[in-house]
């Protein structure tokens, strides 16, 4: 069955992460994705151990789904196969710092010449404008200035960095999204776009009600585990280990009691409301902690479950590839190498009834389809040879 952005080709210029992300949510809906490496690769293909096979398990994270073309940028021949590529593309996805594009010929003016209807999307750290422009944008830096690490961690510790690189993952999806909005006004009037996504925009738009917060004369802290404005919402300890409770209105907290054996608690005004809980909690959450420790996480779970109080295990991540549920939904791919062994992906969250992602590509190789797609740009074998010779393509 044919994806929903079947018939959409992508020059995927990108590297590491953001971009690639992005063009995998794209390959996953159906587009054809064209990754174009340098003659080494993706810088991330280097990133490891661990390692599944020759592919690093970083690189496998973010690249099913997709074709390798391997050329030389710094060549004429290199640059003309990618200038060729984005003319018949309709859309085109860069992480280069940014003017490095345009210096390059593959500038979103220069190639929406020969293809007006081109979406163009560049990523960077800063954006195509701004004081910060030409700095380097790194995930890490990126939570840093956001204000992100200023509010993750305990409050007696230093701020911390998340554990995955979501200014990354964040900023691929938000690219995901203009694409497609892009692709949708280019389907209606024929005319492209440039867009312009920043790692520090998408992580500060990511903040939510944290930067609402601050706006509002609140400037967040670290919580840890604790919700600035939800009392209880945390994770509390049992006898064998700690588990997460989310209680998000008063009606919950009144059933958490009386599971708890504690009614009372929920007519106490200190913390009737939810506000009261949060103006109160400092009294509050040593009671729940003292409650919850007496028996252990499997008990907590059926009482709280029956009682239809949001809560769940703290599960280490490969615990999370044996769950039945996750296992259900998906959420676990197995895909063939081409040397015959199997690999196992994480599968797309993406759910369509009328056009379901059930194409897994495995992450290619450097170069594995530049033959195959330089041919389809109409080169022919004599010039497959020469490029070949002259080191312009692997």
């Amino acid at each position: 069955m044919a994806g929903a952005l079947a018939g959409v080709r992508v020059c995927d210029l990108s590297r590491v992460l953001a971009g690639p992300f992005c063009t995998m949510t794209l390959g996953d809906l159906g587009a054809d994705v064209i990754k174009v490496e340098s003659l080494q690769g993706d810088d991330t293909r280097a990133w490891g151990p661990p390692f599944v096979g020759e592919h690093s398990a970083y690189f496998l994270s973010a690249n099913r789904n997709k074709r390798s073309i391997a050329v030389d940028l710094k060549s004429p021949e290199g640059l003309e196969v990618v200038r060729r590529l984005a003319q018949t593309s309709d859309v085109v996805i860069e992480n280069f710092r940014p003017g490095k594009a345009a210096e390059l010929g593959l500038g979103y003016a220069e190639l929406a010449r020969h293809n007006p209807g081109l979406v163009y999307c560049s990523i960077s750290g800063f954006g195509q404008t701004g004081p910060y422009r030409d700095l380097p944008g790194y995930d890490f830096v990126v939570q840093a200035m956001s204000g992100l690490m200023s509010v993750t961690g305990f409050p007696d510790g230093p701020p911390t960095k998340v554990g995955v690189a979501v200014g990354d993952v964040f900023t691929g999806l938000f690219a995901a999204v203009a694409i497609l909005a892009a692709l949708r006004h280019r389907d209606r009037t024929g005319e492209g776009q440039h867009i312009d996504l920043a790692l520090m925009d998408a992580q500060i738009a990511a903040l939510v009600n944290i930067a609402s917060n601050a706006l509002a004369g609140v400037v967040p802290g670290r919580l840890g585990n604790a919700h600035p404005s939800i009392v209880p919402y945390q994770t509390f300890p049992a006898s064998d280990g700690e588990f997460a409770v989310a209680v998000g209105n008063d009606g919950q907290f009144r059933r958490l009691c009386a599971a708890l054996g504690h009614p009372e608690w929920a007519e106490d005004p200190r913390f009737r409301t939810n506000p009261d809980r949060v103006a109160h909690r400092d009294a509050l959450i040593p009671l729940l902690e003292e409650a919850f420790r007496r028996r252990d996480r499997k008990h907590w779970m059926e009482v709280l479950t029956e009682a239809e109080i949001p809560c769940g295990p703290i599960q280490t991540v490969d615990e999370v590839f044996r769950d039945p549920h996750v296992l259900s939904r998906g959420m676990l791919r197995t895909v063939a190498r081409p040397d015959g062994a199997e690999t196992r992906l994480v599968g797309s969250p993406l759910h369509l009834s009328a056009t379901p992602v059930d194409t897994y590509r495995h992450p290619p190789r450097v170069g594995e389809h530049t033959d195959e797609v330089l041919r389809e740009l109409g080169y022919g074998e004599a010039d497959l040879a020469r490029l070949r010779a002259r080191g312009c393509v692997r």
